[in-house]
């Protein structure tokens, strides 16, 4: 079995049970609040969350064996998005408890065994692979939640660390989904602690060169969010800095996030 998966099911929990307590305590006022992602309130980051949820959960359900409806994506986002905000958060906190409660109850030959089909990829993947674009979607939107209640937050070092490494190597291929490389005029790489950064045709996140064009100083967590494109200037943290032939609002540029 991956060394990972147990490592992205725990994180995936720890995720889930802190936004229900943050949910617990936001009033029907906060829920229309503005989040980090641009153009969608809190409520509506909680929609995505929870039909990402109700979308995942079924072919996770019919590899392990576990009856589940048919249904449209679609339908399952049209039905979200007529949801009351309220609505749309408990919806979350219901459907997101599941999907967690179903990756834990697998057993480690089934965590080895299953493949699960997602979104825009042609072919199953390994539940190291689906479960780890889950938590790279969980970890961005619970800082999108959680941002718009304090400018301050951060997402998770310990998930940094680890999407760090799966976007390095399972899920390399998520970079080039979200990323705009043509927005450089150059080809550069920028040394970011233990990885390198590369930018040219494409984008790579690779292990620590030795001639980095570009250094990247700044937390983990911060480099991580950078990539998502969720390092705006009003949440940057102090000390962040980006020296060499590129800037920070260089880098922005590649990773536009929305």
């Amino acid at each position: 079995m991956s060394a990972f998966v147990d490592q992205i099911i725990v994180s995936l929990r720890h995720h889930h049970d802190q936004l229900v307590e943050v949910i617990d305590g936001l009033d029907d006022g906060q829920l229309v609040e503005p989040s980090g992602a641009s153009e969608w309130r809190i409520c509506d980051v909680l929609s995505h969350l929870g039909s990402g949820s109700e979308i995942m959960l079924r072919p996770l359900a019919a590899a392990t064996g576990t009856e589940v409806p048919e249904g449209d994506n679609q339908a399952v986002w049209d039905r979200w998005n007529a949801m009351a905000p309220r609505e749309q958060a408990q919806g979350y906190v219901d459907h997101g408890a599941v999907l967690v409660e179903v990756l834990e109850s697998l057993t480690p030959e089934q965590r080895d065994a299953v493949t699960i089909r997602r979104p825009r990829l042609p072919e199953p993947v390994p539940l190291e692979v689906a479960a780890g674009m889950r938590l790279n979607e969980v970890a961005q939107h619970t800082w999108d939640v959680t941002v718009g209640l304090d400018p301050a937050a951060t997402v998770d070092a310990t998930a940094a660390g680890l999407m760090l490494t799966l976007l390095s190597d399972q899920l390399s291929f998520m970079l080039d989904v979200t990323a705009e490389p043509d927005a450089l005029s150059e080809p550069t790489e920028v040394a970011a602690g233990d990885w390198s950064l590369v930018i040219d045709q494409s984008v790579r996140l690779v292990p620590a060169g030795t001639n980095p064009l570009v250094t990247f100083t700044g937390t983990t967590e911060s480099f991580y969010r950078l990539l998502g494109g969720r390092l705006a200037e009003p949440y940057t943290p102090a000390g962040t800095e980006v020296t060499g032939s590129v800037t920070l609002d260089d880098l922005r540029r590649v990773f536009p996030g929305f």
